[in-house]
């Protein structure tokens, strides 16, 4: 087994044991394959549904070394990237990704990633209310961040 793989699969039973969350695990190397942080799905043990296992690691990584790009850095997980955490590494301008299980293995224990790309897809709509209001207002303080010369990262 990969040993980095194998270093996300023991996080994903770890925080399972202790009970903080689903089955997932996460680590961030570096390109000369140093450890920068590692992460399990804490939902549970933080009453957090966001405290997916990559988040988790993002967050870490992140925090560790001081900066919001991870474009230097590589992405171990136990599972195929649900879309929050696909977004998040997107976000982090990762660029590389192994996963260990599907999508669709996800599904079969019941998780319900699908759900959400197919909503992404055009389809399931009716899984959330989404409805635009007072965007002129909001727009005025886009405007400020350009006027302040605001980072696009």
């Amino acid at each position: 087994m990969d040993k980095y793989m194998e270093i996300a699969k023991l996080n994903a039973e770890k925080g399972m044991k202790k009970q903080e969350g689903g089955p997932f695990g996460a680590v961030i190397i570096d390109l000369d394959g140093n450890v920068i942080s590692t992460g399990n799905n804490k939902v549970f043990a933080n009453n957090d549904p966001t405290a997916h296992a990559e988040i988790v690691a993002i967050r870490r990584a992140c925090e560790k070394l001081k900066k919001y790009d991870l474009s230097d850095y590589i992405l171990y997980t136990s599972c195929e990237p649900c879309p929050m955490c696909l977004s998040a590494i997107i976000w982090s301008n990762i660029k590389d990704v192994y996963y260990g299980c599907t999508r669709k293995d996800a599904g079969e224990i019941g998780f319900r990633d699908d759900a959400i790309y197919e909503y992404l897809k055009g389809n399931n709509k009716d899984l959330i209310n989404l409805k635009p209001i007072d965007r002129d207002e909001c727009m005025e303080t886009f405007k400020k961040y350009v006027e302040n010369e605001g980072i696009i990262y």
